[in-house]
């Protein structure tokens, strides 16, 4: 990561926060940051979302990624060329078949986390500790997904793995932690109702399958819900797309009117088509625990955003203002339309989502306005708030 940006302590109620250390200008990258570990979801996987098995990186071709989102196997996309899939550098583990976009994916994994959570020949034997704890995940925590089991399993199995444990344990425990009550919240919010039977389900299906003494306390009952409270609260969504890539090309093309207009009302139509056929499940999508991402605090008019620009995990964070040096580099939790509704509504969102209430100058400017919803805002209340959020933190 570049030195445009450092971490700093704020306060204990509000931890750290990202600053900007020099001048940057709108549209600038502030940095790129590659996640300390991360994870596909289980139930994209299991749809056929087919990405990398360590960066994320969209596996299919984008005509393969539209056919499958279309349910269309004749479909074909004009200027294939402009598909950034590259099928012959594909790599599978031998011994498990998992597949990898590159060799040197391939060998990160394998040297990070990999040798402990191959499955080998058992890849299909669902009596597996790895395999029934993915299984009873799947049945507690359906689409739109907000996190993975297998992100916790990827921090012990680094662990496990290291030379150095106490390096990859501090470098987990800078995430930010909650208290015991934050945390119950947290969990809830990710296991609903029957939260404490199903994380004392869980916690011992993760003790058989991952078992290990240098870790003892993160299978505790305590130890393992705040392990679950981290990664829920500090997960970044990841989305890729090879469709998402082409567009992006396609757009970036120099063609004569007639030919842009032409290519342009086809990808309009693509999306129509898609969105009928598939909802607004089109990203690969995971989740990554990134250090200096997770400082940046919420702001409701934010001053930069995350982005994957390049098909994979590396997280960009690019200034949608120009900052100054020492200012506070702020994202914003919310999508765009729920930072359009009211303070009292963006802070139920908040609340519930993020365990904190926002004091942002547009907050403060608002303070005096009235707890309610407005009639519009009463009915956009019922729908699930979830999926949009879920939708902000994966958009490509």
């Amino acid at each position: 990561a570049g030195a445009a940006a450092e971490a700093r302590f704020i306060s204990s109620a509000k931890g750290k926060g990202l600053f900007a250390t020099k001048n940057i200008h709108k549209g600038e990258t502030v940095f790129v940051e590659r996640p300390v570990v991360s994870s596909q979801f289980l139930w994209n996987a299991l749809y056929n979302y087919r990405a990398c098995d360590h960066c994320l990186r969209a596996l299919e071709t984008a005509e393969e990624n539209a056919q499958r989102l279309l349910g269309k196997s004749s479909l074909v996309l004009p200027h294939p060329e402009q598909c950034s899939i590259r099928k012959d550098l594909h790599q599978q583990c031998p011994r498990c078949q998992v597949t990898y976009c590159s060799a040197e994916c391939r060998q990160a994994a394998l040297e990070q986390y990999h040798q402990v959570l191959c499955l080998g020949p058992s890849r299909d034997d669902p009596t597996h500790p790895l395999n029934k704890l993915q299984e009873a995940w799947r049945n507690m925590h359906y689409p739109p997904e907000t996190s993975s089991i297998m992100l916790m399993a990827r921090m012990v199995a680094t662990v496990k793995q290291a030379k150095d444990k106490e390096w990859w344990i501090k470098a987990f425990s800078q995430f930010c932690s909650k208290t015991a009550n934050e945390e119950e919240e947290v969990v809830h919010k990710l296991l609903g109702d029957k939260f404490k039977g199903q994380l004392e389900l869980l916690r011992l299906l993760f003790t058989e399958a991952l078992y290990d003494e240098h870790l003892s306390r993160w299978f505790t009952p305590e130890g393992f819900r705040s392990l679950f409270a981290l990664v829920g609260t500090n997960g970044q969504g990841i989305g890729t797309s090879s469709l998402s890539q082409w567009v992006h090309a396609c757009d970036a093309l120099d063609l004569p009117m007639l030919q842009r207009e032409e290519l342009d009302a086809f990808i309009d139509q693509l999306y129509k088509d898609i969105e009928k056929e598939s909802g607004e499940f089109l990203n690969c999508e995971g989740s990554g625990l990134y250090v200096l991402q997770s400082c940046c605090n919420h702001s409701c008019i934010p001053n930069a955003e995350t982005s994957f620009p390049e098909n994979n995990f590396l997280l960009h964070l690019t200034a949608l203002e120009d900052i100054e040096a020492g200012e506070e580099i702020c994202i914003s939790y919310l999508d765009c339309c729920q930072r359009e509704r009211s303070r009292h509504s963006r802070n139920k969102i908040l609340r519930e989502n993020y365990l904190f209430t926002c004091s942002c100058p547009k907050c403060l400017a608002q303070a005096d306005d009235a707890d309610v919803t407005s009639d519009e805002e009463e009915e956009a209340e019922g729908e699930t708030d979830d999926a949009e959020l879920e939708d902000e933190m994966t958009d490509v």
